[in-house]
């Protein structure tokens, strides 16, 4: 389970990964043996999945976020297997989810301009049949984060083990 301190080296870890353990350790109040000790409890119960850097779009010259809303008639497992395989091909989506309601899938992709998002719907209608395809544009970016809402997370119940648990109170 998820203390007050393990909250905080996962906020302090969101907001800057590339900081030192001493860095880390300082801002959530303790020394560095014990933070690391957790932060690779954290890693290793897969609270921290990765740690990555984070580019500018813009300055990439991929400043055009879409947002593909996509209805199908298709629901076999054989054909979600095939859609699933095919949308994660492509390099320009970034976020792909199934979604309940009127819409089957929400795919978000970046791309330079309108004409590299035309190529990319070309290419995704010709690998596989869909019933209806929904393209937004974004006019803005009012907010964007990677950061986790931290401040009521716990542990998903029956995700802990005894051993993890020991080694929990262990890193304190």
């Amino acid at each position: 389970m998820l203390d007050e301190l393990d909250r905080k080296i996962l906020a302090t870890l969101q907001v800057d990964s590339s900081l030192s353990m001493q860095e880390v350790a300082e801002r959530v109040g303790l020394s560095s043996t014990p933070c690391w000790r957790r932060i690779q409890k954290l890693e290793n119960s897969g609270y921290i999945k990765r740690r990555v850097a984070l580019l500018d779009a813009e300055k990439l010259n991929l400043g055009v976020s879409v947002f593909i809303a996509v209805r199908t008639n298709q629901h076999s497992a054989e054909w979600v297997q095939r859609f699933r395989k095919i949308v994660v091909s492509f390099p320009e989506v970034v976020d792909f989810y199934r979604l309940s309601g009127d819409v089957d899938y929400l795919i978000r992709a970046v791309v330079s301009d309108i004409k590299a998002y035309d190529d990319l719907y070309q290419r995704l209608i010709a690998k596989i049949d869909l019933q209806d395809v929904s393209s937004m544009f974004t006019m803005e970016q009012i907010k964007s984060t990677t950061e986790l809402p931290l401040m009521n997370a716990s542990a998903k119940r029956g995700h802990s083990d005894a051993a993890t648990e020991r080694r929990l109170a262990f890193a304190q």
